[in-house]
């Protein structure tokens, strides 16, 4: 194929070959035209995104090389008139086009004048492949469509209790306006946790994260986590926390620390069973905390896709958010999160912190 072979450029001395070789070091395909829009330079990555040969392209007129088309079938070249129009411009933002055959690339072009408003001396054009463009586009359309359906659901909730006790209120027993009541305050607070998530999501996939760094005892937050879970009805004996050794000073956020732990006691209650036990111990020159529970565990060929967005098991608990910002929240404390097999069997979630130190420091 054309992508295979070497790029190549006009003339023949020596200082010509160094710059053949950078341009085909290059991770984007360039394309460099004369001022008669001969191609002069075609480099390995434009070859391969053409599927045009180095040696066809050399020499012939740009247009006729990279024939590219708008969304709107187009003539591109006709419509950007390198050559021509405003002896200001300078460039062409990166935006996608189509070749001949319907593939789609991103295309940029510079526009190189010898002098200010003097004609185009050179154009050079870089193409981009735009698979990676495509992915992402469909990554969202399917964050788009996968939280309308989680709030769809809740939604309608509220919307038909709500319209039922304003419709016919007189009507009802008070135990049944307490039951429609009750379900719109469980719907309303389950929309306002995804809204959450999807802003811890939106913050973490952004890297604007935040660290408010305070000393953390691990060990004391984990028998509050589980304190408050048996107040709220929890059998006693569901957990057990194992601490070995003195842990050094760790200079963590409390309430990030705290929501990882409690997720993670959250999801080994729910998907686990038997009992839930928390290991903390020293770790390099921080701590290391594991969740065991004692349930079926994780089958081999789920483990890579559980820190994805909207990841769940079959029983279909939660969000599918609650791995995701558990694993950014750990990296944003320079940790580390992996999921393997207890040794009672269950699932054993194990992050890493370093001690970290003052903000202030």
């Amino acid at each position: 194929m054309g992508g295979d072979q070497p790029a190549e450029h006009s003339g023949a001395g020596a200082s010509d070959a160094a710059p053949a070789l950078a341009a085909d070091d290059l991770p984007d395909g360039v394309v460099v035209a004369d001022g008669d829009g001969r191609v002069v330079t075609f480099n390995r990555m434009a070859a391969r995104l053409s599927r045009v040969s180095a040696a066809n392209a050399l020499g012939r007129d740009f247009r006729d090389v990279l024939p590219l088309h708008d969304t709107d079938g187009r003539d591109w070249w006709k419509c950007s008139d390198p050559y021509g129009g405003l002896r200001t411009r300078t460039r062409q933002p990166e935006r996608p086009l189509f070749l001949a055959d319907g593939r789609e690339i991103l295309v940029a072009a510079r526009y190189v004048r010898t002098e200010p408003r003097a004609q185009v001396d050179r154009l050079v054009v870089t193409l981009r492949d735009a698979s990676h463009r495509a992915r992402g586009e469909r990554s969202r359309a399917d964050l788009v469509s996968t939280v309308a359906h989680e709030l769809r659901s809740p939604l309608t909730s509220v919307k038909g209790f709500t319209a039922t006790l304003l419709g016919k209120w007189e009507r009802l027993t008070d135990k049944q306006k307490m039951f429609m009541l009750e379900t719109v305050n469980a719907d309303a607070d389950r929309v306002t946790r995804l809204i959450t998530e999807l802003l811890s999501v939106s913050r973490i996939e952004s890297g604007r994260v935040e660290i408010r760094k305070q000393v953390v005892d691990l060990a004391e937050l984990a028998r509050t986590l589980v304190a408050g879970r048996v107040a709220a009805g929890e059998p006693a004996d569901r957990y057990r926390l194992d601490v070995r050794g003195p842990l050094p000073e760790l200079w963590l956020d409390a309430d990030k620390i705290g929501q990882i732990m409690a997720n993670l006691l959250e999801n080994g209650v729910r998907h686990g069973a038997g009992t839930v036990t928390i290991v903390i111990e020293p770790y390099e020159d921080g701590a290391v905390v594991s969740v065991r529970d004692e349930g079926k565990g994780i089958a081999p060929d789920a483990v890579p896709r559980v820190f994805r967005r909207f990841w769940r098991t079959r029983r279909r608990g939660g969000t599918g958010l609650g791995l995701f910002i558990v694993k950014g929240l750990i990296e944003a404390h320079g940790g580390e999160i992996t999921v393997g097999r207890a040794p009672s069997g269950g699932a054993e979630f194990r992050f890493t912190v370093p001690a970290g130190t003052p903000e202030f420091a």
